[in-house]
Formats: structure tokens, sequence, C-alpha cells
């Protein structure tokens, strides 16, 4: 005897071996024996053989019309024998009642499974609904595999054009479109994005990077809601300096100021005035919430994305010409010595009395300007006529502050690397469209009113920072516990050493327009300007604070992709700059096997024929192809310029490995699967952006 029975979904037949009145034990034709429950029992039968009458089953059940089947089943609970009498005679076979068996299990819209072997059918208005959602998977199927053919033919259809961004990078992976791509990609062996690519799916590669952006960092846009910046209520004293603040031009958000005090009186009082927004802005105010959603602004070239309003911002910057409410550190020293005395913080409004712009003023605040009385520059503007001894003597105090640090960190700091300023001709600070003509110039890393601003705010960073801690008020600091490599700069509750900077306890606060740690400090730090000792009992954030803890967590995932697109944007640029300047070789050094950086340019790329060449060899590259997709450019070695000195090699060891890695090709990654890579925080550190 043989038995037809259900198992796990399937349908099996096997020769009966022994039965019991609860089970029975079958072997199936491959030889495995099984145990059957008697509820799975659907048919017993002498012949045909199992998998001749399972081969027949499947034909038969082709044959019926499931219309029609539909149309003879009762309303009620009914066997699969019972439809198989009713559909073809009273006398069906047993390979039609197998087939009615199949062709029922396998459509459920038309026969609801109501048990083993048994059905109900479906209502009339149930069917009408699967059969119009099995039509319109069929018509989607086909249009996938249109699709597919199109793509490997090197055609983008206009609905993935549509889903580009969210393909590669936020893929709905049951969508046709992203399926269509998979399957075009495994067809043709090519990548998504080299796929797509050669499809002519990205029209512009700059908008490529800057909607691939938008679409992870910004998906709403970056427009603002409608706010109002509440107004400062504090009756604020008016200080008696007259502060100026250095920044380049571009720059509105003013954050910080500098004014300087009694010169030639022995003791001089040095001012870091700092735009004060936590006088007004609350924590969990609207304001607030959307600075506290964008961590930061978003700087590139000719454009930015800001981290608050820009007329919110206008209301709270350090405009020239304005009494503008501040947070400032006063610092005493010995005008002489250069000796730190003492230091005091207060809640004021300062007079701005200049909003100098570097980039303008770099070539003529220069040593020797500053240095030399006697030294007159042939363009000296009326607004440094008169700052000239406070310039020189906040110059002299960087220095000394520099070399202060400098013993505390070991070494020195290099600045042996310029920085690149990025001009878009004719851009007006509009959102860029990748064609504009690109100027790259080159800024010096250490120069006089570059350092001066830097030193000024690592000295109020540090100060603030470190007085926090004495009151026990908590503050977001950055830390790095040693100059080791691979020891990173971290974020954290703790006033930690910074090993990098060479102080004590670093909190990033200058910076409370641009940056929302420094918004968070601020409001502490005004805390403890009010309250003094009692301030930890007052202070918007305690101690061990767990909104402290996830604004440091989102803020450092934040900034890491914030800098990261920045460095992409900025490699863009380079290489348009490559191209429309027609350049084919640069010069430039090796920097670790078979990657050089450029002399001129903010570019690091592969070349082929440095291998065996030491780190600091200084060599001619012949430029190859550009990609503005994925920014790759590589090179070839034609001539080696130079011997390596000890001097040009000491000065490549300074470079962070980090820094060299992050300055190369930028990866594109492209999320066709299921996991999704994990990153870590920047590892170098600004006193200010």
């Amino acid at each position: 005897m043989f038995l037809l029975f259900e198992e796990a979904g399937k349908f099996m037949a096997g020769r009966v071996l022994s039965e019991a009145e609860s089970s029975a034990q079958v072997e199936l034709d491959s030889g495995k024996r099984v145990k059957v429950k008697a509820a799975n029992i659907l048919l017993k039968f002498e012949k045909p053989a199992p998998a001749q009458l399972l081969a027949s089953a499947q034909a038969v059940s082709q044959s019926i019309e499931l219309e029609l089947a539909w149309e003879f089943s009762p309303d009620e609970e009914f066997g699969f024998a019972d439809l198989a009498r009713e559909y073809f005679s009273a006398n069906a076979t047993l390979e039609q009642q197998a087939g009615t068996l199949v062709r029922l299990f396998e459509s459920p819209h038309y026969f609801r499974r109501a048990g083993k072997g048994r059905f109900r059918k479906a209502p009339a208005d149930i069917i009408a609904l699967a059969l119009a959602a099995i039509e319109k998977k069929k018509q989607i199927a086909l249009q996938t595999e249109q699709w597919v053919k199109d793509l490997s033919q090197g055609e983008c259809p206009q609905p993935i054009r549509d889903q580009l961004y969210k393909i590669l990078f936020k893929p709905d992976k049951n969508a046709p479109e992203y399926k269509a791509v998979v399957e075009a990609s495994r067809a043709t062996h090519l990548g998504p994005l080299e796929l797509l690519t050669k499809a002519g799916a990205i029209d512009s590669p700059y908008q490529f990077h800057w909607r691939r952006f938008l679409l992870e960092n910004f998906p709403k846009g970056t427009g603002f809601p409608k706010l109002e910046a509440p107004a400062i209520r504090d009756e604020l004293p008016l200080s008696t300096a007259r502060a100026f603040s250095i920044d380049d031009s571009a720059t509105t958000e003013i954050d910080d100021a500098l004014s300087v005090q009694g010169l030639g009186t022995g003791t001089v009082l040095v001012g870091i005035h700092i735009a004060a927004p936590g006088l007004a802005i609350l924590p969990g105010s609207p304001i607030d919430q959307v600075g506290r959603h964008r961590l930061s602004t978003v700087y590139m070239p000719g454009y930015k994305v800001t981290m608050l309003p820009d007329d919110v911002v206008q209301t709270y910057t350090l405009m020239e010409g304005r009494d503008c409410p501040a947070v400032s550190l006063y610092v005493t020293l010995d005008e002489a010595t250069l000796e730190i005395i003492s230091s005091e913080t207060k809640l004021e409004r300062v007079f701005i009395a200049a909003n100098l712009r570097h980039d303008q003023l770099d070539t003529i605040v220069t040593p020797e300007w500053l240095e030399n009385p006697e030294f007159l520059h042939k363009i000296d503007p009326q607004p440094l006529h008169h700052k000239r001894k406070q310039l020189s003597f906040l110059h002299r105090l960087a220095k000394d502050l520099k070399a202060k640090r400098e013993v505390v960190r070991g070494k020195p700091e290099n600045f042996s690397r310029p920085d690149y300023n990025f001009k878009l001709v004719g851009n007006e600070g509009a959102e860029p469209q990748g064609t504009e003509q690109v100027q790259i110039s080159i800024r010096l890393r250490g120069e006089p009113l570059d350092l001066i601003v830097s030193e000024a705010m690592i000295l109020a960073n540090s100060t603030w920072g470190s007085w926090m801690a004495e009151l026990g008020v908590p503050g977001i600091y950055r830390s790095q516990a040693s100059m080791l490599p691979g020891v990173k700069v971290r974020m954290g509750t703790r006033a930690l050493p910074h090993a990098g900077l060479g102080v004590k306890s670093y909190a990033w606060s200058s910076s409370p327009l641009r940056r929302y740690t420094d918004l968070v400090n601020q409001w502490q730090i005004i805390a403890c300007a009010r309250h003094g000792k009692t301030a930890a009992l007052v202070a918007p954030f305690k101690p061990k604070d767990a909104d402290l803890f996830s604004i440091i967590s989102s803020f450092d995932s934040a900034y890491f992709a914030y800098n990261d697109y920045q460095r992409a944007i900025e490699r863009f640029w380079t290489l348009k700059f490559v191209q429309q300047n027609k350049v084919t070789e640069i010069t430039a050094t090796v920097f670790k096997e078979n990657m050089v950086r450029a002399d001129d340019l903010p570019l690091v790329l592969p070349v082929t024929g440095a291998s065996g060449l030491p780190r600091g060899a200084r060599v001619l590259i012949k430029l190859g192809d550009i990609d503005e997709v994925t920014l790759d450019i590589h090179g070839t070695v034609v001539a080696r310029l130079d011997a390596v000195t000890e001097t040009v090699a000491a000065a490549q060891d300074e470079a962070e490995d980090d820094e060299d890695a992050s300055a190369g090709p930028i990866a594109i990654a492209v999320d066709l699967s299921d996991n999704a890579s994990e990153t870590s925080p920047p590892a170098s550190d600004s006193p200010a952006p």
C-alpha cells in the first residue's frame, strides 16, 4: 500500500512499512524512511507507483480552470476529493483527486486552506483584489526585465534615474528599480555605480556628490522652519574694551573677537570675546532643537549649510559698529614676561570696532610689519592704523603660548603644509552647479593673523574647560591620551589632557554660532559666571547627564560626515581645477608607498613608478584620466627631482597617518547589501573652523 501525505507544506508519497492508529512508517522512493502522523495522510492507494501518481497529479492540476472550480465548489468547507467529484465526475480517478488537491493548494487566492486536505472558497471581492495584485506583480516583473535590458545596453530608464541616489545609498530592496539595478549589475559584471555611470544616469558629478550628501544628512532639505531669534533680556554692562574680529571674508557667523588694554603700563589685559547666543537661546527651545539636529555648520568651497538660520545668526554675530553681547574671558598678563597673572569671565556688551579679514590682510600683517615699528607696508589699510601695537602684542603672546604648549607636547607643531582657499568665480554664495571656474590659492598655516586667533581660542577653550571642572560643572571636552600613532582625539564629559595641543583640558567653546557643542558649553560657562561655586546645582546639564552623552554621540557622527563631505567636495574642485587649467604634470612628494602629495595643490593620489622611493622624495608626476564621480585620478612618476634630505624626511614623519589617509581618493560606498559600514570620528583637532 502507498500513502499520499503532506509534510511541511509539500506533498509526498511512499510505500507503507507499518501502520498504527495515530501514525505510519513510510519509505520514500529515495529510500528515506519517515514517520507520518495520521492527520497528515491524504490518500491511500495500491497503484500507480508514488512517483507516477505525483507526476500525473501535477499534469492534471494544470488542466483545472480555477474560475470554473470556484463556481463548482460549495460555500461551506469541503475536501479536495469532494470538489474532484463535482468538477470531473462522481467517479473521479485517484489522479484527478490528487490533481485537484495540488491545484487547490497552490491557489490560495481562490481557495483558503481550512485544514489537512480541506478548503473554503474565497469571497468574490477578495479574489478580484488578489487577481489585480497578481497582474500588477506580473507587469512589474515584465517592466523590471525591460529595465535590466535597457541598463545592460547602456541606457538608463527615467524611473531609475529618478531614484538614483536612493537606489545607491538608501535603497528599498523590494523596489523594482533597485532589483533591476542589481540584476543588470550581475548580468554585466559591473559594479552598480559603474553600471549607472555608463548608462548615463549621472548628469552632473557635482550634483551626484551634493545630492548624496543631502540624502544621507538632510533628507528633508536644508531649509529652516520660521523662527524668531529671542532677545537677550539680561542687563549687561558695557565693556571698556574696543574689540576686533579676524575672519575670512566669507564668514558671516562671527563668533569671536579680541581686545587689548593697558599696553605700556606693564600689565596688559587681553580680552577674548565670544558671541553669546546662549544668553537668549534656551535648551529645549525651537532654535535649540534646530541646532541640536544639525549640530554644526557644513563648509564647502563657495557654499555652506549653516547650523542656525541666517537671521538668527545675524542677531548674535559680532558685527562691527555694534555693542554686542558676549561671554568674555579677560586674561591679565605681565607685559614684559607674558606670565598669566589671573583670568576672569564676564557676561557683558562689547563694542566691536572692526571685522578684519585675514585673506585681505595676510600679505600686510607680516612678522616684519608687526615687529618693526619703522616698517610701513605700501598698502596699510586704515582699520590697521591703530591696531599695529595691539596685533604686535597679540602675535608676541601667541608665539609664547605656542612655545609653552610645545614644551608640554614634547615636540614642536609642524606647519610645513599649507592650507588652501577655494573660490568659485561668480558664485556669490549661491548653491554651486559644478561648472563654475575654480581658483585655488595657498594660505600658509601659522601666519601671524592665523596664529593670533588660533592661540587665543586654544587659551579660551582650555581655560574655560579647567574652570568648569574646578566648579564641578560638566562640559563637552576634547582629549587625547598621547601623541602615539593611532591614539585618537576623543570627546567626553571629563576634563582630560589633550596631548596633541599640549593643554590639560580642552572644551570647544569659541564657536557657539557654528558648533552645537560650543553652544552647550557656553550654557555651562554662563552658569559658572552667574553662580560661581554653586553653578553645578543650576547649570542646564548636571554631572552624568544622559543628554550630554547623547549630544556627544550625535555630534561625533555628524561632524565626521560633514568633514568627510568637505574633503570629498574639495577634492572634486581640485580635480576640476586640474581639468580647467589643463594641468598634465605636477611636482609631488612621496609620503607612503605608491602615494604622493602634490606640492602646490590639495591633492593626494596613487602613482606607478614610486616603488622603492623613500618617504620625502620629490618627483615629477604625469597625471592620468580623472573620474569626477569616484574622484579618482592616477599618475605616473616621470622623474626623481631630488635626493631625500633628513629635514624633508623629518617633516614628512610629522604628518599624521590619519590625515594622509583621508586626503586620498574618496570611496563611494554603495549600499547594495544588508550590512552598513561603521565609521569613527576624525582624529584631527582644531580650535575653530
